[in-house]
């Protein structure tokens, strides 16, 4: 029922991290579900690997989050690791990356505009929201992966 008013909806930047934080907890048990090797070999149609797509993930999440922080713009850096075990300790170091440069993030920031890896200018927030819509987006080749394997994937909403 709609009774004409508007009233505008927001999110405490400690929500939208949990929010985030929730997607990583799924992400880093869809890297767990794989077999090592499948990790690094296995695709579809010309895709990358998982374990590619997590590099890019890992290259983008911390890293913007600390050049906002920091007021700079980076290079977006490739990664090259060869082990699930190197691939899930390096998540577990953006995770604690990510908590620790938002405790240093003014709340203001995420309206003003910043420019990502000296490529991609928008407000703080919609950079923020890419990212999160990114790690999504690779989960879910990741899903697909995961099944055409037989290996039945982490519930998408148990976050």
């Amino acid at each position: 029922m709609s009774t004409g008013a508007t009233t505008a909806v927001t999110l405490t930047p400690e929500q939208l991290l949990e929010h985030w934080l929730g997607h990583r907890r799924l992400t880093r048990r869809v890297i767990e579900a794989f077999p090592e090797d499948q990790l690094f070999t296995y695709s579809i149609g010309g895709m990358r690997t998982f374990a590619q797509l997590v590099m890019e993930l890992l290259a983008a999440g911390a890293p913007l989050l600390r050049d906002m922080v920091q007021g700079e713009s980076t290079e977006l850096k490739q990664l090259e690791i060869t082990s699930k075990d190197e691939l899930l300790r390096r998540w577990d170091e953006s995770m604690t990356e990510i908590r620790d440069y938002w405790q240093q993030l003014p709340a203001g920031r995420l309206q003003e505009p910043f420019t990502a890896f000296g490529m991609y200018t928008a407000p703080a927030y919609s950079l923020i929201l890419y990212a999160i819509d990114n790690e999504v987006h690779h989960r879910g080749q990741g899903y697909v992966y995961l099944r055409a394997l037989g290996i039945e994937p982490p519930a998408f909403w148990e976050r």
